[in-house]
């Protein structure tokens, strides 16, 4: 029997699945339970379609299969090596896909016919693991213009074969799924040696992929600067950290953010590492931001989010003359692309209610105090919008693609895909993309039907490309070696990763935002619980003497 959703599952396992001397340790033991193959697979995003059994069967796939596919072949005793598969190493720091049998004549591996290409089983991620020196060591900042900036660096992007792309070759995953390079890039890539698969370096896009397999893709990573304002600290004890973010800075990684975030910054110049993020704020948003430093002070204020405890109280400065008596809002809130991140007033949505203040008006805006009394997604942008006073500077809810009205009263004069088509076009025209947390590379991906395909690599400087790829690889090696200290190494290395004779972004010029373009007139003032009150200063821009430029 096996829990699932609704109950208990029954499952049937071929006895020939199971062997004798190891019935204990199968299902009693830690070694190769069913229930630690599942987890793995789950945790490592590997595909393995057993972990769905309570969700249906896979396509084309019996249970059986399902159950051999996750079966581990035990070490030799004494062997002093790890179990392949439960997400350990084997000595040597190597994962094999089966350890010695006791005995040759009566066990064999389940790996496939003599020649095919095995896969090992998917490694057990770690939760809760937070990054590390190695990490924030991968490059470094410097500021220019107002900007903070991070020197470009090499990443790999590392993910285990989608259900998907099983029985698919990599060149028919990379022409169909990662358009935003043309295929001469990821064929000069391969000549480079920058993709791997299950940590070997691939000689050829036709291979076809498996259950299980493990894709490394090394780029050239560019991110786009942020503000230079610095991030203070409010308050810090035994528990938590509040900071003043400013504008324009992610809380966490994502997109093409890693080290222009507050987890990072925060890592490299506070020495504040293992943070859990308590809430969060838009990119734009500034204000009150908590982290917890241990998890169970995490779990603590959760409790007291889903018991609604907190409070949170937000100002902003809106367009026009805002009504002097207090205004509430309870229009639902539908998200109309996750992607994009856009969102909008309809029936369809969640249901949410703001509460706003007017604190003053200087003849062309307000200030406005919000208390969201629920946390939808952008919901005190949407519902000032709905109301006909959208943030003064927001890029997307202020924007003249919402049509005439811009969106007041939640009329909207075209369709979603419409919406979007003009929301990107209008950032794409002033190169402020990031904006809506997208890159040229979402484009060519076909998020916009009007972009055009990415222009392909001519084909006799295909080879140049990954030879000079190799050189720039193989000389800064050697220089670093040559450096005295590890970190006059370590500086070395990050300077010589500024360009790349692969990389599309290096042949760009690209023109730096202005400081204030990336502050939006949002900011969280204030945050209380039970037992404690967390207060920023009131923003510049929300004084009463404020002039508009």
């Amino acid at each position: 029997m096996w829990p699932c959703g609704h109950g208990w599952l029954r499952i049937l396992v071929p006895w020939r699945l199971i062997r004798p001397h190891s019935l204990a340790s199968t299902f009693g033991g830690c070694r190769v339970a069913m229930a630690e193959a599942l987890s793995d697979e789950a945790e490592a995003g590997a595909g393995l379609k057993a972990v769905a059994l309570q969700n249906g069967h896979a396509k084309g796939e019996s249970l059986q299969e399902r159950l051999e596919a996750a079966a581990v072949v035990e070490p030799a005793e004494g062997s002093g090596k790890q179990v392949p598969g439960n997400g350990e190493e084997t000595q040597g720091g190597k994962e094999q896909s089966s350890a010695p049998a006791r005995d040759s004549g009566r066990r064999k591996k389940r790996w496939g016919a003599t020649g095919e290409r095995v896969v090992p089983p998917p490694k057990k991620r770690r939760t809760g693991v937070s990054f590390s020196n190695e990490h924030f060591a991968e490059t470094s900042y410097y500021f220019e213009g107002g900007l903070r900036k991070v020197r470009p660096y090499y990443f790999d992007f590392r993910t285990y074969c989608k259900g998907r792309w099983v029985g698919h070759s990599l060149l028919h995953v990379f022409n169909t799924e990662f358009r935003a390079q043309p295929l001469t890039y990821y064929e000069a890539a391969v000549r480079a040696g920058r993709l791997h698969l299950n940590e070997e370096p691939v000689q050829d896009l036709s291979i076809v992929l498996k259950d299980n397999d493990f894709l490394r893709n090394t780029v050239h990573r560019h991110e786009p600067p942020v503000t230079a304002e610095p991030i203070r600290l409010l308050a810090e004890n035994e528990d938590v950290v509040v900071v003043d973010k400013p504008s324009s800075i992610p809380v966490h990684p994502c997109g093409r953010f890693r080290h222009n975030t507050v987890i990072f910054i925060l890592g490299k110049e506070h020495q504040l590492k293992e943070l859990h993020p308590l809430h969060r704020l838009d990119r734009l948003t500034s204000g009150v931001l908590m982290f917890a430093k241990t998890a169970t002070f995490s779990e603590k204020i959760h409790e007291q989010v889903r018991d609604r405890q907190l409070e949170k109280e937000y100002v902003c400065r809106v367009d026009g003359e805002f009504p002097d008596k207090e205004v509430t809002c309870k229009e639902p809130i539908l998200v109309v692309s996750y992607k994009v991140g856009v969102c909008r007033v309809d029936p369809r949505g969640k249901p949410c209610e703001t509460v706003f203040q007017r604190l003053s008006y200087n003849g062309h805006s307000s200030v406005v105090r919000c208390l969201p009394l629920t946390g939808r997604t952008h919901q005190i942008r949407v519902h000032l919008q709905f109301l006909g006073h959208p943030i003064l500077n927001d890029p997307i809810y202020n924007s003249a693609a919402w049509g005439p009205s811009r969106g007041q009263g939640g009329h909207i004069p075209k369709t979603d895909e419409e919406l979007l088509r003009d929301l990107v076009a209008e950032h794409q025209a002033k190169q402020s993309l990031n904006v809506l947390d997208l890159c040229e590379d979402d484009l060519a991906s076909g998020l916009t039907e009007s972009t055009a395909p990415p222009l392909e690599l001519a084909k006799d400087s295909l080879e140049e490309l990954a030879t000079a790829a190799q050189k720039i690889d193989g000389v800064a090696e050697v220089a670093s070696q040559d450096l005295d200290t590890p970190q006059e190494a370590a500086e070395a290395d990050v300077m010589n990763q500024e360009t790349d004779s692969l990389c599309t972004e290096c042949r760009l010029m690209r023109q730096d935002p202005l400081p204030q373009d990336l502050v939006m007139f949002l900011h969280a003032l204030r945050y209380k619980g039970p037992d404690f009150e967390y207060v920023s200063p009131m923003p510049t821009w929300a004084q009463d003497d404020w002039q508009e430029d």
